[in-house]
């Protein structure tokens, strides 16, 4: 078959099981279950790759599913990443049928829509394997929302080995892009992502006696003035990096200075030199400050998921293969992204390509953010999404 005649064959078959699809993704977002907890889920997806005869393996990382279709051409080996898992977060989208019935647990990044699509492109796949040149590795990933990652588990686990995966492809959606549209970078795109817990020990007292005190309070606000200079004074000015504490519990009164300060804040950035050496400035600045108010401080940095890049080759090839699909005017030059994925580890073992699926659709109200409790996706870019995974797959498999 000419290329032309494979997108028009899978766009036709994308149509057709949209309805399916549609569904599956409505169940799935009705009963979200957290990282590691996607029990539920992978059932799911197992029984779905064992009706379409498609040879699977449970329970890597605890929960996730890896399938593999066999093309009927000696070729490379594609893998193809979907996550599964949900977040704490009490949905407000009660007029839906699909509703999270888990009352303070909801799909609100959209993994329900990449778990669904995969089991679309997996079945435009199987129904063509004849067309297909080496294998595709179907990656149904558990845990993206919480640290570790489930990406670092299942590396760990062997999921890029027997056989072995040459290249990567992920999608995610964003509802900054309108549906029909698809956006994709090459190099860097994605933040690096730290969890950061302190706690200011300072000695407590009367609120109209504060020179009795060392007021963990104050020096906690000195403090956050102080560590934004690691952004502002000690951060190359062309590396993005953020610094944002987001949770601070000072457990005193009106009248009462605390004894101690709890906080929690995230750092991000794009180099992963600059990542390491600012960790150091952070913690150094901390106990420095700290001690010279008289206050100790304990200090831990989370390391997190890495920074996020592109293959630029793989990328360009995608882009261009993005262009043959949709068209140009439906591509868009996505910019960096200072959210993170731990799609990213497995961009650090083998080459790999994360674009984002638009979902945004104003007509019909569709404007919230991912992680939003109103959070939510025009469905009609199932059709797309499934198909155009299903034609990257089968094009990078001949290209590569």
């Amino acid at each position: 078959m000419t290329p032309s005649a494979v997108i028009q064959t899978f766009q036709q078959k994308a149509l057709e099981l949209t309805p399916q699809i549609i569904a599956i993704r409505r169940d799935l977002h009705a009963h979200p279950e957290l990282a590691f907890e996607e029990v539920r889920t992978a059932g799911i997806v197992a029984n779905r790759l064992n009706e379409l005869g498609i040879s699977h393996t449970t329970g890597i990382a605890k929960t996730g599913v890896v399938g593999i279709i066999q093309g009927e051409t000696e070729g490379p080996v594609i893998a193809l990443r979907a996550d599964m898992d949900a977040l704490p977060i009490l949905e407000q989208n009660t007029d839906k049928p699909y509703c999270s019935q888990h009352p303070g647990i909801m799909h609100a990044c959209g993994h329900d829509f990449h778990t669904a699509s995969l089991l679309g492109t997996a079945e435009i796949l199987q129904a063509h394997k004849h067309l297909l040149k080496g294998k595709i590795k179907l990656i149904f990933q558990p845990s993206e929302e919480k640290l570790p990652g489930g990406a670092s588990v299942m590396i760990k686990e062997g999921v890029l080995h027997n056989p072995e995966v040459s290249q990567i492809l992920g999608q995610h959606v964003m509802p900054l892009i309108p549906a029909g549209k698809v956006g994709i970078r090459q190099g860097q795109y994605m933040a690096s992502t730290d969890e950061i817990y302190l706690t200011i020990k300072g000695k407590g007292g009367h609120g109209a006696q504060p020179h009795t005190t060392k007021d963990p309070v104050m020096i906690m606000a000195g403090l956050l003035v102080n560590l934004q200079q690691v952004v502002s004074r000690i951060a190359d000015p062309r590396t993005p990096t953020v610094l944002t504490f987001g949770k601070i519990i000072a457990n005193g009164a009106t009248n009462i200075i605390p004894e101690e300060v709890y906080l929690e804040g995230t750092f991000r950035t794009f180099n992963e030199e600059w990542r390491t050496e600012a960790h150091a400035r952070i913690t150094e600045i901390t106990h420095s400050w700290c001690k010279s108010m008289g206050a100790t401080a304990e200090l831990e940095i989370k390391r997190g998921y890495p920074v996020l890049y592109n293959d630029p080759a793989l990328s360009m090839r995608t882009r261009e293969q993005l262009i043959a699909y949709l068209g140009e005017e439906n591509i868009i030059d996505l910019d960096l992204w200072t959210a993170a994925e731990d799609f990213a580890y497995y961009t650090q073992n083998i080459p790999g390509c994360f674009y984002r699926i638009g979902t945004r659709n104003e007509a019909k109200g569709i404007i919230h953010g991912l992680h939003t409790p109103k959070f939510e996706v025009d469905e009609s870019a199932l059709s797309l999404s499934t198909g155009l995974m299903a034609w990257l797959a089968y094009q990078e498999g001949w290209s590569a």
